[in-house]
């Protein structure tokens, strides 16, 4: 003889615990993934700024060698300083002419 009340007490019991033990394994799995997730896109990010960084260096160091410092007066005088910003306007204008003609090309 069994009863049924006991019978569904001890069911209803081990229903919870077997979706007390899923809902955590799922929990669990998802905060793992969330962690990957976020070591992954900091470790992208991090190349991404390195690379960054890298091709800036890069572009500096080609700069420097393309435009030597003598290219340029040295700016110890507000004169030195004056005719250094008419070098770079004319340079500028040149640039912009060269430009208007790329483009009506």
């Amino acid at each position: 003889m069994s009863n049924p009340v006991i019978e569904a007490f001890f069911f209803g019991r081990a229903l919870a615990e077997v979706l007390s033990e899923k809902l955590e394994d799922a929990f669990t799995n998802a905060l793992s993934e969330l962690g990957k997730f976020d070591a992954e896109q900091r470790e992208n990010l991090r190349q991404f700024t390195e690379e960054v960084k890298a091709r800036a260096a890069r572009e500096a160091a080609k700069s420097k060698a393309t435009h030597s410092p003598g290219n340029y007066p040295n700016s110890s005088s507000p004169a030195d300083l004056q005719e250094m910003l008419d070098q770079l306007r004319a340079e500028i204008a040149s640039l912009k002419a060269e430009l208007k003609n790329y483009r009506n090309q």
